[in-house]
């Protein structure tokens, strides 16, 4: 056993200490406290807390130390919030920038409406939860604080479908959403699907009154249209297909891309999903949305078709990677939102750029492609304000932003 100062948190939620040969990574530990522990490559294992920090509070879950779902129950909210502004802020410095940061925005805790659990058979029945710290063992997690408890029931669901086609010697994905007619469960990783099979799930779903479940991609059965609503739009989003984690998050990001973009009469909607933004957006302008996804493009379209009373939308399915929009793409625009992936957007922010769209609000999941982007709107002769941090990932690494930038006259 060695005793080591914990320097500071790195950006997945480790402690870092200064070891013979490099940094030590040391889960569960804040800077400044000194630990204990046995060197194990570039971790410490066996940790004790000698000289624990100020910013130490006790983890709201009883599952913190086994789970691996979170990394930061140990330290307190102001503790993290400030941790998660520190991260946005390295990354705009790794590119030269600066910004103004309006403050930080926190999900509450049990909110997530949206989780991927993990399950599998086991001798005497199955077993559900999340993947243990450092394990690939799946942790039972009966008293989670970050899932809505509408999305508790969950679990025992992802046991009886691990029960029906989940193999011995492997374990099945259970993504699980919240919608308004109830749990809309999609299964990868299980046996391959056969009529058989097929039969028992259709019997599963209604034993455990899923809205609708598939199956690898394909759709078992749909009891209820399980509905996600977009301001007055309601829309049914293909199996799997991506959503904000929590609703806080998603009415916050929204609230400022409405506020960025108010006042513009014709908005694109750049890596638009079913409609979070363009969606709300119609009710007050006319839209394009392109989305990749045919399927969550023709998702998109129906709910505002079914809406009715919007202005003008039209949904184009377009690959924006392949074949960014530009040029005569942005005649009549006067504002753009982007919420590209976390690989970021580089081609398609150089093509706004160039096409010098008055108004851009920028939404990213990844705070280090979210600056890379930003530099070439600043670069092209934008000026961005207040940022806003968005962290609906509680407990985790994950941080969101949200900025405008705005065309500078000439």
């Amino acid at each position: 056993m060695q005793d080591f100062q914990i320097q500071r948190l790195g950006h997945h939620g480790d402690g870092i200490a200064e070891g013979p040969d490099g940094a030590l990574y040391v889960p569960m530990t804040l800077p400044g406290e000194r630990v204990s522990g046995t060197i194990a490559g570039d971790r410490l294992e066996g940790v004790k807390i000698l000289e624990p920090s100020p910013e130490r509070v006790a983890a709201p879950c009883r599952h913190f130390r086994s789970c691996g779902g979170c990394a930061v129950q140990h330290a307190g909210e102001d503790y993290v919030a400030a941790w998660k502004r520190g991260i946005v802020e390295v990354a705009l410095k790794g590119q030269g920038l600066e910004a103004a940061i309006s403050g930080v925005a926190t999900s509450p805790a049990q909110s997530r409406r949206r989780a991927s659990l993990s399950a599998r058979k086991t001798k005497g029945g199955a077993l559900a939860g999340f993947h243990g710290r450092a394990s690939g063992a799946i942790v039972e997690v009966p008293d989670c604080q970050l899932l809505h408890p509408d999305l508790m029931r969950a679990l025992p669901v992802a046991e009886g479908l691990a029960r029906v086609g989940g193999a011995r010697k492997g374990e099945i994905s259970v993504l699980a959403t919240l919608s308004e007619a109830g749990l809309d469960i999609a299964v990868t990783g299980g046996k391959p699907l056969d009529e058989p099979l097929r039969m028992e799930l259709t019997t599963a779903a209604q034993e455990l009154d899923l809205a609708r479940l598939s199956w690898e991609g394909e759709l078992i059965v749909t009891r209820n249209p399980p509905f996600q609503r977009f301001g007055r739009a309601q829309v049914v989003p293909p199996p799997g297909a991506f959503l904000q984690a929590t609703h806080h998050g998603e009415q916050t990001l929204l609230s400022e891309v409405l506020r960025i973009t108010k006042g513009a009469k014709r908005v694109v909607d750049l890596f638009a999903g079913c409609g979070t933004f363009a969606l709300p957006i119609s009710e007050r302008a006319e839209v394009l949305a392109i989305e990749g996804d045919r399927a969550m493009t023709a998702a998109l379209q129906e709910g505002w078709r079914r809406a009715g009373g919007l202005h003008a939308l039209k949904a184009a399915q377009r690959d924006l990677f392949r074949n960014p929009l530009e040029g005569e793409d942005f005649k009549g625009i006067d504002a753009a939102v982007i919420d590209p992936p976390r690989a970021g957007a580089e081609a398609q922010t150089r093509a706004l750029a160039e096409a010098r769209v008055p108004v851009i609000a920028a939404v990213s999941c990844n705070p280090v492609t979210f600056a890379r982007d930003a530099r070439l709107l600043l670069e092209a002769g934008y000026e961005m304000g207040e940022l806003l941090v968005v962290d609906q990932f509680r407990w985790s690494p994950h941080v969101e932003v949200v900025a405008g930038f705005t065309l500078k006259k000439a």
